[in-house]
């Protein structure tokens, strides 16, 4: 199962700071209270000696001891808050879980992900409040798609609201016109199962991959986006479940524009590497 991070992020913010604001509000008078008691007990009370004023001392220290709870919502509230502001509004990271968008990001890629882009959203129920800018085709987006709206999916738009989407022989037609592609390599080179391509989305180069022999995943048709959807497609054309399988992802599934590459781990086992950081095409 899922775990609803922003969700979790979101209610441990706000019971910190629900605590600290009770705290603030009723508990500190409490404890300020028994302190003023404990110095009205001690002030008839000549301290002779260090056992009294140690006796002193213990008693108002327990008496203005915050309670554990307090203290730790008061040590986390204003880390989780700009946490919160960060990852819900400004930007997010991911890793890469799978080889859909080969070559162009890799299982391991350390990925981060523009919130305020595509406009600002609330956290969990993903509402916009604030427009910023429009996605555009050939941008490489993270969403939630409509078959799993609980899941990070990240994919290339291909199609526009309005759109109509033709995809014949690993060739992609956009209303009618084809989207042109250029052979970089076939590998491997003794015996080619894959060829690199860059392919050209209004003039906009990215790298693509697809099998010399199309297998079970190379999926072929023809689509009508509606408007307020856009139709996604993995680079990794033969082996990418996207929009020709589930259909075009709604405006409002809209997580963030993937902008960077800041790291490339395999596994817990291996070395971080940061030889293939850079901006994502």
């Amino acid at each position: 199962m899922d775990i609803n991070f922003p969700l979790i992020l979101v209610l441990l913010v706000f019971g910190s700071g629900i605590v600290w604001l009770l705290d603030s509000l009723l508990w500190a008078r409490k404890r300020q209270a028994a302190v003023a008691a404990v110095d009205a007990q001690f002030a008839s009370t000549e301290l002779d000696g260090a056992r009294q004023q140690e006796v002193y001392e213990q008693a108002k220290a327990t008496a203005s001891k915050e309670p554990v709870i307090v203290e730790y919502s008061k040590s986390f509230f204003p880390v989780l808050f700009v946490v919160l502001v960060l990852r819900s509004f400004i930007a997010e990271p991911f890793q890469i879980p799978s080889g859909s968008m080969i070559p162009t990001l890799k299982v391991g890629d350390f990925i981060l992900v523009n919130k305020f882009t595509y406009g600002i959203r609330l956290p969990v129920i993903r509402t916009k409040v604030f427009d910023v800018n429009d996605p555009e085709r050939g941008d490489v987006m993270v969403f939630f798609p409509p078959h799993k709206p609980d899941t990070y999916f990240i994919k290339r738009i291909v199609g526009m609201p309005g759109d109509r989407i033709q995809y014949n022989n690993n060739v992609l037609y956009v209303n009618g016109e084809k989207q042109p592609q250029t052979l970089v390599a076939s590998l491997p080179p003794s015996n080619p199962e894959y060829q690199i391509m860059t392919e050209s989305l209004d003039g906009l180069e990215h790298a693509m991959q697809k099998d010399i022999v199309p297998g079970m995943l190379s999926r072929q048709g023809q689509w009508v986006i509606p408007e307020g959807h856009y139709f996604m497609m993995g680079d990794n054309r033969d082996n990418s479940s996207d929009s020709r399988v589930w259909g075009p992802v709604s405006e409002d599934a809209i997580v963030g524009k993937a902008f960077a590459v800041w790291m490339h781990w395999d596994s817990l086992f291996s070395i971080p590497s940061f030889s293939d950081v850079g901006s994502i095409q």
